[in-house]
């Protein structure tokens, strides 16, 4: 997992549909060696996870530097949907003046059901041992959640439920 899944992601990168330019931007708790972190996601209006970042702290810090690498590789959206947290509401006006902060009540729900669906998945996992790990499966989890609802141009001609199939192999042709 820890070494195949980054070049995964590269592979399939060329193949990702266009971020849309709404984003639900909120963190989530990840149990890492022990010790509580943050994961910071954000997905945009269509479903599609469009980055992740683990940290040690919920600061703004750690909220500039989410949203500098989600920038960097996606653009600028017109629209930011956040809960009422001060850390992002910060390195939004820092970062993004030009885009509208939406923080109404139950805005923000595209987003947590996503969390939900995380969590659900590393329960089983019984534990990450390092941030790096972390990182690295919750960006595996990404990919495949993409993949499955269609995000990328890959396995685009098989049935919904044979999707992931066909897009590894089409993955392991390139690779």
């Amino acid at each position: 997992m820890q070494r195949f899944t980054p070049l995964l992601a590269n592979a399939a990168r060329p193949c990702r549909n266009a971020v849309g330019d709404r984003w639900h931007v909120d963190e989530t708790y990840v149990k890492v060696a022990g010790r509580w972190r943050y994961g910071y996601r954000a997905v945009d209006h269509h479903g599609q996870i469009i980055d992740v970042l683990v940290s040690a702290r919920r600061d703004l810090w750690a909220a500039r530097r989410f949203f500098i690498t989600a920038l960097r590789a996606h653009g600028e959206p017109i629209e930011v949907v956040t809960d009422r947290a001060p850390a992002l509401r910060a390195a939004i006006k820092a970062l993004i003046p030009a885009a509208f902060h939406n923080t109404e009540q139950y805005a923000n729900n595209r987003v947590e059901c996503d969390h939900g669906r995380l969590n659900t998945r590393l329960r089983p996992v019984r534990g990450l041992e390092c941030d790096h790990s972390a990182r690295v499966i919750i960006r595996g989890h990404a990919l495949m959640q993409n993949i499955r609802r269609g995000h990328y141009e890959l396995g685009v001609d098989a049935r919904t439920h044979r999707r992931i199939d066909a897009a590894f192999t089409e993955l392991a042709r390139t690779i």
